[in-house]
């Protein structure tokens, strides 16, 4: 494969999150997460997975490292475990914690890797959801405090920073539904969570600019289909993009919220909006990430509730998860973005991948063909949106090994690596060798 219009500087890279992959839960002053206090609860996870281990990173760090390095990367997304800086979420930050991040960013630049963390994938300190968490404006505070705490320890080697991680998928799954750690079935009334982390974001950023540092956010978008062209299909799409899409990714780019009539709700999301807020959130940023796996295809629903329903997309081939597998829809959407948006910053891809039921041979060998399959074709993707103008500088798959796939546990398979979860044993895939070429063929 050929990627022609890719500029000669962009970062090869994957992705992981602390939680998922770090282990070492109550070691070295690392206080507890919100994830930690959901997992211990029973039934919230398959069959009773917990991320108390994970991939034991936090020992095997160099062990990484050096995968990442035979892999020919040039960029690593990774994110801090908040409850280790700050194990309250608040006060003095616990230096012990400090020192396994300083370890890790010297070890990634001593192998010419650009180290790209994430300051929040989801593990919030459980102390400060003792205080309602993300409902709780305070939170937003908290966390840009965190943050210049981080710049002032890294950004001295750090110039890229995402500030949050998915902040739809942690509203909804974590606030809405209950799926996800804080484990909240608030339904609707979860949206001041959106304002909330955003405004973290914009407090976050400021935090980083005044250190001079480069800012991005981490969204998962998803083009929205409707399931026919009637009036009703069409209308329950547009109130989906507005809340998957549009509420996180308006008030940065425009310094305004979408209209939220069709769930009840008003521009001020029950109030929590206040003066010079959107200021601070609609700050530039450097660049903007993206997470993709799949479109969303939206009909109008059957009863009342929600203003939409989802339907299922035929006619593709499915992951492990049973997601559709449409590389076309990264295109779209790249492309959409640009369109609606004519201020768009860069792209950063900062997640893309699939589950697949890896299975290792009897050599050894890990033959996951169809995970080859969809990054050739999304990478595919990414190359043909930037033929179409929209200015796409680096991406990060998801993700460098197989991990703990937070409700699913250790069920679903993501990694370029493959992990034994009770050896910890690591095997390169064979995409992880189609990578590594792949790599070295761009870099020439």
């Amino acid at each position: 494969m050929t990627l022609d219009h890719l500029p000669a500087d962009f970062v090869w890279g994957a992705s992981t999150a602390s939680y998922q992959i770090e282990g070492a839960t109550k070691e070295d002053g690392r206080g507890p997460s919100v994830w930690d206090t959901f997992t211990a609860r029973p039934g919230t996870v398959r069959d009773g997975h917990t991320g108390d281990v994970a991939c034991d990173h936090y020992h095997r760090y160099e062990e990484d490292i050096a995968l990442m390095a035979e892999a020919g990367l040039t960029g690593y997304r990774f994110s801090i475990a908040w409850p280790r800086i700050q194990p309250t979420g608040t006060g003095e930050a616990n230096l012990r914690g400090l020192d396994f991040y300083d370890r890790l960013v010297d070890g990634l630049l001593a192998r010419g890797i650009e180290p790209v963390p994430t300051l929040f994938h989801w593990d919030l300190p459980q102390g400060l959801e003792d205080a309602d968490g993300w409902l709780n404006r305070n939170t937003a505070h908290r966390f840009a405090e965190y943050a210049a705490i981080m710049a002032d320890r890294l950004g001295d080697r750090v110039q890229k920073w995402i500030t949050l991680n998915e902040p739809f998928i942690h509203m909804v799954w974590g606030y809405g539904l209950g799926t996800h750690a804080p484990g909240r079935t608030l339904f609707l009334d979860c949206l001041p969570v959106a304002h909330h982390q955003l405004l973290g974001h914009g407090l976050a950023l400021r935090e980083l600019r005044a250190r001079g540092l480069q800012v991005l956010i981490a969204n998962n978008c998803t083009p929205v289909w409707p399931a026919s062209d009637a009036p009703a299909d069409r209308a329950a799409a547009r109130a989906y993009d507005n809340l998957h899409n549009r509420l996180f990714n308006d008030p940065i780019l425009t310094g305004a919220y979408p209209d939220l009539s069709d769930f009840g709700a008003d521009t001020t999301l029950g109030g929590s909006v206040r003066d010079g807020d959107l200021e601070l959130i609609s700050a530039p940023l450097s660049a903007l990430g993206i997470n993709y796996y799949n479109p969303t295809r939206i009909q109008a629903p059957a009863s009342e509730g929600l203003p939409f329903e989802e339907a299922p997309i035929e006619g593709y081939r499915r992951t492990a998860f049973d997601w559709p597998v449409v590389p076309d829809g990264l295109r779209e959407l790249l492309v959409g973005l640009k369109e609606r948006y004519p201020a768009l910053p860069p792209i950063y891809i900062t997640e893309n991948g699939c589950s697949v039921e890896d299975v290792v041979n009897a050599d050894g060998t890990v033959l996951d063909l169809d995970r080859i399959d969809y990054l050739d074709t999304h990478l595919q993707a990414v190359d043909a949106s930037v033929a179409q103008g929209v200015d796409v500088r680096g991406y990060f798959t998801w993700t460098l090994m197989d991990n703990f796939e937070w409700a699913e546990g250790f069920h679903q398979r993501f990694g370029l690596v493959h992990v034994d979860h009770d050896t910890q044993v690591r095997t390169p895939k064979a995409s992880f060798a189609w990578y590594r070429d792949l790599i070295r063929a761009q870099l020439g």
